[in-house]
């Protein structure tokens, strides 16, 4: 299980920014969820996305904060 996932949205331009980050620090460790898939995602987190989820915890949405994504994975 991966403990690092990205909820995103297809034609967003801050989930493409994300993703790259993600690509770039935790290459092919990390999931992509698409939140039109679940009614309960949509729900949650509507027009927050992305957003980073750490261990299935909102982690960060709009920015992958690097530094303190890669802190938190260490502990």
């Amino acid at each position: 299980m991966s403990r690092v996932t990205l909820i995103s949205r297809e034609g967003c331009h801050l989930c493409e920014e994300a993703e790259a980050v993600l690509d770039r620090i935790l290459p092919g460790q990390w999931v992509r969820v698409d939140i039109a898939s679940s009614i309960e995602l949509e729900r949650d987190y509507g027009d927050r996305v992305p957003v980073v989820l750490l261990d299935g915890a909102e982690h960060g949405y709009w920015r992958v904060e690097e530094a303190r994504l890669l802190r938190d994975l260490d502990r």
